[in-house]
């Protein structure tokens, strides 16, 4: 099988870049266990629906709507929702696939968001998934240290980061603090944790990933072991995480919310390995894209937008059926330099499968709309075929069909 050796042995020929030095006699090595606490396990039993994805929307005829839909993730603002949020609308009208919360609002510069307690938290999920019909991905960025949204202040545990676990490199010391995480998130009602984090720290200048400690350490093992151990922890809580950033962040000198982010001579192939074998250990849920230029891969597009990126490396030559899941569309990284329509229809044919507006960087609460509106342009206009939907469509139907149903 095809794995990170190949796809460096592809990284010297023409066909990715003709003066790579890198080598090809690297061999790399090549769900849920599910142990809830006992009375948690009761309680679902006794009042959650079943199934927890409509048989009605596993049929090849359903509605393109709500396939398209299912493709997008939005952020908002509120504490609290009911019928009359724009985000309420997006999830009952347009059937958008899930929503991502933060503690803190940039465009308002305000500490008020989605976020204040746990009561407040639990509320505020069991309102949005009540809004659907299908089971929402509720996401959230709780990496730990200075990347978690569920601080002290809102009454959540400490957390730790992924450099200082790295540093002591003790499984049972991260398996501690990664099943706290999952439990928490577990218990308020968040199902998908954009986490845990496997660039290489190659760049400990690096200012959005080595000086905010996101990553584990610039040893490839011991970036594997921990996310493994991390990833573990969120399916013992039925919590589903995504690897990020494919493919590599972490020997970046820029931050690609601020602008383009060019790593062609910084990146490296081994910082595939990480992702490669967390794919090939069956445990992977999610890849989320990084916004980073490198020509040595694409002459001309980003990773989020480079066909030969995300179907050349990640599902041709590393086997990956799963979804994968674009960062911030709204990143000055993409948002700068492609209209919203180009940066749509290039995510979506280079294999995206969920694309993300968190609204945080701006608010746009009519994201949702005019997303869903360009795609359904795109698929009328022959650009993005209906095969191509369905793909990304089951992709997400089956994932959706491991989430544990939410309590009525």
């Amino acid at each position: 099988m095809a794995g990170v050796s190949s796809t460096i042995s592809k990284l010297v020929t023409p066909t990715y870049n003709k003066n790579h030095n890198g080598t090809k006699n690297d061999k790399y090595q090549r769900g849920f266990t599910c142990f809830p606490v006992l009375f948690i396990f009761i309680f679902y039993l006794i009042i959650s629906p079943a199934p927890c994805f409509p048989d009605d929307l596993k049929k090849d005829d359903t509605s393109l709507d709500i396939k398209i839909g299912q493709m997008i993730i939005v952020g908002f603002r509120g504490l609290t929702v009911d019928n009359q949020s724009p985000v309420v609308r997006d999830i009952a009208k347009r059937h958008i696939g899930g929503v991502i919360l933060f503690d803190y609002d940039v465009p308002q510069k305000s500490p008020v968001r989605n976020i204040a307690s746990t009561k407040q938290l639990k509320a505020l999920t069991l309102a949005l998934q009540k809004a659907s019909s299908i089971p929402l991905f509720i996401a959230i960025d709780q990496e730990g240290g200075r990347v978690s949204r569920l601080k002290e202040k809102f009454g959540f545990s400490p957390s730790v980061s992924a450099q200082y676990l790295g540093s002591i490199n003790n499984i049972n010391t991260t398996r501690k603090y990664a099943g706290e995480t999952a439990k928490t998130l577990s218990g308020v009602g968040i199902n998908l944790n954009f986490a845990p984090v496997v660039d290489l720290n190659t760049n400990p200048d690096n200012p959005v990933i080595g000086k905010l400690e996101r990553s584990f350490s610039s040893d490839p093992e011991v970036v594997i072991s921990q996310a493994s151990t991390f990833i573990d922890a969120f399916h013992e809580y039925h919590v589903l995480s995504a690897i990020k950033h494919f493919p590599g962040h972490g020997s970046s000198t820029g931050d690609s919310h601020k602008g383009l982010t060019d790593v062609t001579n910084t990146w490296s192939p081994i910082e595939l390995k990480p992702f490669d074998t967390i794919i090939k250990s069956g445990k992977c849920d999610m890849v989320m894209t990084a916004h980073v230029f490198n020509k040595k891969l694409d002459p001309k597009w980003p990773a989020t937008l480079s066909y030969k990126t995300l179907t050349g490396i990640l599902r041709e030559d590393f086997h990956y059926d799963g979804i994968i899941i674009s960062d911030d569309m709204q990143m000055k990284a993409i948002s700068t330099f492609y209209s919203l329509e180009t940066a749509i229809r290039v995510a979506i044919l280079a294999g995206v499968d969920l694309l993300v507006f968190p609204n945080n960087s701006v608010l746009e609460e009519d994201i949702a709309t005019r997303a869903i509106a360009i795609i359904k342009r795109l698929v009328a206009d022959d650009i993005v075929s209906r095969e191509r939907i369905n793909e990304s469509y089951t992709r997400i139907r089956k994932l959706k069909e491991k989430l544990r149903p939410f309590p009525e």
